[in-house]
């Protein structure tokens, strides 16, 4: 069982290596990276190319380890209680599975996916520890134990916003997808555009990382919106000479709504532009 990226995604080869050595270990994989580089998409295109099911976890700032084992609802099972329902008499009636318990009770391996992880309070990754380690845990409620049936296939994603703890870290197999190089980014956009021209990509991606290497700029545009703008450009017919004659003191490339996110970035790159231009003069 080895992965190797797939029709629809460009994996590097330290990206298959690290993706393979988790499987064997039975290790969680923990993938860091700038936001677009396709932590979420790894997960989803693994499951694909190994033929499993796939569970998503996205965890938000309000997430708590809990609600990935179960919760117990005690508001449904009082108000039933003061109806008269039958269903009071049975606890388990009012526990409702989370991600981890139904990957652990599928009849078959499926691939676990625990998206931003560090959206959560700190103490998010410390109580999953034993879940995690041990692929098993207890319902208070009905005193039963959950094991995972088949150990699932764990990719956990991360965008650095904050640091995750020691204690965490040792139990998963880490890697930090690097943003490709030109090569692999010309490899990802053949992939998603097969019949695209490629004088337009050589153009498009020279103008790319050259935003990227602006600097100051507080949010670099990523894999994800160079796909975007690539498809406005197809989609607005944009004809390739207006990028590779575009005057460098222009203000904005054109759609730049694509790859620049905020204010700040559009004003800064202004300036530059306006500056580059009185200096000409």
């Amino acid at each position: 069982m080895k992965f190797s990226g797939t029709d629809r995604y460009v994996a590097t080869d330290d990206l298959q290596m690290a993706v393979n050595a988790a499987i064997t270990l039975q290790r969680p994989l923990l993938v860091k990276g700038e936001p677009g580089t396709g932590k979420t998409m790894l997960a989803e295109e693994l499951a694909a190319a190994l033929g499993k099911p796939l569970l998503r976890w996205h965890v938000k700032s309000t997430t708590k380890a809990q609600q990935g084992l179960y919760e117990y609802d005690a508001v449904s099972r009082l108000r039933d209680s003061q109806l008269g329902d039958d269903r009071v008499h049975d606890i388990a009636n009012y526990i409702r599975k989370g991600m981890l318990w139904q990957a652990f009770d599928a009849d078959e391996q499926v691939v676990l996916l625990i998206d931003e992880i560090d959206k959560a309070d700190i103490e998010f990754p410390n109580d999953l520890l034993t879940e995690l380690d041990k692929m098993e845990f207890d319902v208070y409620e009905t005193g039963e134990r959950i094991a995972a049936r088949k150990r699932p296939i764990v990719i956990i994603t991360s965008n650095n916003e904050k640091e995750l703890p020691d204690a965490f870290l040792r139990r998963c197999f880490f890697h930090y997808i690097a943003f490709p190089d030109s090569d692999t980014l010309k490899s990802i956009v053949d992939v998603h555009f097969p019949q695209i021209e490629q004088k337009l990509v050589r153009e498009a991606l020279e103008i790319f990382f050259r935003l990227r290497d602006v600097p100051g700029l507080k949010k670099k545009p990523s894999t994800s919106e160079l796909i975007d703008w690539l498809k406005l450009l197809l989609a607005d017919r944009i004809p390739t000479d207006v990028l590779a004659n575009r005057d460098p003191a222009s203000a904005m490339p054109p759609l730049y709504g694509a790859l620049l996110k905020n204010e700040q970035d559009v004003h800064m790159l202004q300036r530059l532009a306006f500056m580059t231009r009185r200096g000409a003069r």
